[in-house]
This record gives C-alpha cells, structure tokens and sequence, in this order.
C-alpha cells in the first residue's frame, strides 16, 4: 500500500495493530505505531486504543500507561483497555484504582474487573465488585452469563455457598438461560462448597455437556474422595464417545490417590499415554507420585520421578514427602526434604517438614540445627495462614495478622465462656473423685 503511494488513514492502522496484538508482536507494532506518527495519525482515539491493547498484551505496561496519561480524549475502550491490561500484567490495585475514577462503566468493565480479581486470587474483592454492580440502578448495566460464571467462580474459591445459591436463584428468576459455562461453573462451584450432590444434580439436568462439565463433575468427586465413582464416570464419558483431556486425568489421578485406589491409578496413567496419547505433565506426574507413595510404594515412586521426562518440581517431591511423612520413612523424607530445600531455599514448609520427620524420628538435636538455621538465614511464614467461613451471606476471613474486630470480640467472649465451664467441669469431676476415694 505504502510503495504504491496510497497514504493510510486512521481506519487503516487499528486493523494492522489488532493483527500485531494477535501475534503479540510488540517490536512489529512499534514499526507501525512510527509510521502512524509519520501520518499525523497518533491523536486518534481508536489508534490509541488499539495501541494500548498491543502495549499491554506484550507488557510494556509503562509505555501503555505513558500513552494513556497523554491522550487528549478517552472512551470507555480507553479505559476498559488499560484496565484489563493492568489485571492482565497483575496490577490489581492500579486496575482498580482506574476503575474507581471512571464517570461510566458498561457491563464489560465490571465483568473485566470480577473476573480479573478473581483469576487474581482475591475472590473476596470480585464478590464485593459483584454486590456493588447489583446496588446500581441502570438497566444497562445488568449482570450477564459471564458475570454470574466468574461470581460462581469466585463463590468457589471461598466456599461461599449462600453467595452461590443466590447466583443459581437470580439465574432462574432472570431470563438468562443456564448454558453449559454456567452449569458447569455452578458444578465446580457445588463440588468446592462441599454439596456433592447439587452437583451431581446439576450434572445430571444438563440437556448437553461438554470435556469440561464432564471434567467439572470428576474433580468434584475427586475433591471429597469419591474415587469409585470418579472412574465409574470416566467410563460413563468413554461411552458417550467423548475423548477425556489432560484436566480430565488430573482429576481421575487425584481421586484415585485420595481414595487409596493405587492399581486403577496405575491403570488410568497408563490408559492416558497409550490410548488417548496425551504426554503426562509434571502434575499427571505428581499425582502418580502421591498414589504411590500413600501406598508406601517408594520404589516405585523413586523409579517414576528418575524416569520423568522434565525436570520434577515441588509438587512432585512434595507427593513423596507427604507419604515418607505419613509411613514414617524418615531416610528417604530426609533426603526428599534436604532436596526441596535445594529448589527453594525460602520457603519455610520445607524446613518445617524436615523439622516435623526428625521430630518423629526423636532426632531433637536435628530438630534444633534446623531451627536455628531457619533463624539463621532468616525464613520465617511470609503469608499468614487464613480460614474463611460464611455466616449469613458474609465471608469472615481469620488470620494471625488481623480479623474483624466485632467478630473477634464475639469469638473471644464465647471461647472464655466455654473455658470457664470447662474449669467448673473439670473441678465438680475432681470433688466426684475425692468423694469417691474417701468412701
């Protein structure tokens, strides 16, 4: 077009600018972001927007920003842009800070943002996100499939129930249809929450499944260590003609080691390789690992991760670690542990394991050396660990850093009142036993 002399304009640029987007190519879109200057074209909001997605999909997220702060106009693209750039990239905060100085969202701001957070890992904030979407008075911005698949998924990730059952009734209340993302994201969201049988029941009212709700429905089984019914399912899938996926077995794998089912594990790895020729990854491997060594197959365990075709990670040495601790194998769990210190030198599980396999070896002076060299080097629990429980529709997390004040004030008063009935138990239990002894 350019030897030709024909001149671009601003409707020739956001189609080639996609393209370099598609191929997150960020050196080619540089190219032909000079040439837009050249033409005078770089004041042109849908230009820019286009170039905001292109900086921001190849994580040149300084430039997008830089790009941003300089245009002299901005639509809702502009900003849905930046926004799902910054989740994209991990800049939650700077994402949401974004989305607070917005005059006008549609519903794909929202969904970007609940979604966003929730792959994220802050569940908690996407439902908060959702509440607030529900409090504004605009027909246009209502929730959609989509918004209701990622609140499910964030329902999921905390347990919240009550959340998940008001999503399944404002489904049925509404004119939106619960297609197959929908029943299978309430499937994963049952299985996660504990109700295997909404689940099952939600699997079964399906009129069409696909890989996924099939898969949804396994690792809901495999969750709660169903693992009979995990395979009777994956029969059930082969039958319908439907070809398992990698997932799939991830999930097979995991029932049959939560449930101690070690020849069919050994037979649904194989099944995977052989007939439905899927290379195993690391955590088809872990999970191979874990049946094993619950089983106290060491051995064989040991000859698994010599043969694994990639380096193996944590979760592959923390599968056997987890059954040396369990068998008491404290040759081996030593050596596993000294091992995943070597990969991770930080992480304060692994020299709590070592701790934890001298300790019940009565190896206390090893116990100290360990101790002190943790003190030594400094490690200690970066991440608190939390709980989380729903009580009437709102998610309390607990954690050593800090909970709700009210809540806890609550707890604390209840727990004093149960220790002084406990000491009163325990004294009228001691006047009993005097009584008896002086008779």
């Amino acid at each position: 077009m350019l030897r030709n002399g024909i001149n671009p304009d601003k409707l020739t640029f956001p189609f080639v600018l996609k393209e370099c987007t598609r191929r997150v190519d960020g050196v080619m879109g540089m190219a032909v972001y000079s040439q837009v200057m050249k033409f005078g074209l770089n004041d042109d909001v849908y230009v820019q927007n286009c170039m905001i997605s292109l900086l921001c999909e190849c994580g040149f997220m300084g430039c997008a920003h830089k790009l941003f702060d300089e245009m002299h106009e901005r639509d809702v693209v502009s900003w849905n842009s930046m926004i799902v750039g910054c989740l994209r990239n991990g800049e939650l905060d700077v994402a949401l800070g974004m989305f607070r100085k917005m005059k006008k969202r549609s519903v794909y701001t929202w969904n970007s943002m609940i979604t966003g957070f929730v792959q994220g890992g802050k569940p908690k904030v996407a439902l908060e996100l959702f509440q607030e979407m529900q409090s504004i008075r605009d027909e246009v911005v209502r929730p959609d499939k989509i918004t209701l698949a990622s609140v499910l998924s964030a329902c999921a990730s905390l347990g919240a129930i009550h959340h998940g059952n008001w999503v399944y009734d404002y489904l049925k209340r509404s004119e939106l249809q619960i297609d197959m993302v929908t029943a299978t994201a309430l499937i994963d969201m049952y299985g996660k929450c504990g109700h295997v049988e909404k689940a099952i029941e939600t699997f079964r009212q399906m009129p069409k499944k696909d890989v996924l709700a099939w898969t949804a429905m396994v690792s809901a089984y495999a969750l709660h260590g169903y693992g009979k019914e995990a395979l009777d399912l994956l029969k059930e899938m082969e039958m319908q003609g439907l070809k398992p996926n990698h997932v799939t077995f991830v999930g097979v794998l995991s029932a049959c080691a939560h449930a101690g089912l070690v020849e069919e594990g050994r037979r649904c790895f194989n099944m995977m390789i052989h007939v439905y020729s899927i290379e195993p990854c690391v955590y088809h491997y872990a999970c191979m690992v874990d049946i094993l060594s619950r089983a106290a197959f060491f051995d064989e365990a040991e000859r698994l991760i010599d043969g694994m075709p990639m380096e193996p990670d944590a979760y592959v040495w923390g599968a056997l670690l987890g059954g040396c601790q369990m068998h008491k194998n404290v040759e081996l769990g030593e050596k596993v542990a000294l091992r995943l210190i070597d990969l991770n030198p930080l992480n304060h599980a692994f020299y709590i394991n070592l701790c934890d396999i001298y300790a019940k070896a009565g190896r206390f002076d090893d116990v100290k050396k360990t101790r002190a060299l943790m003190q030594e080097k400094g490690i200690m629990k970066d991440m608190p660990g939390s709980s989380m429980i729903e009580v009437d529709g709102v998610v309390h997390e607990f954690s050593v850093r800090g909970s709700p004040e009210l809540v806890m004030d609550e707890l604390v008063g209840l727990l004093s009142g149960l220790s002084n009935e406990m000491k009163i138990g325990l004294q009228g239990n001691d006047l009993d036993d005097e009584k008896q002894t002086s008779h």
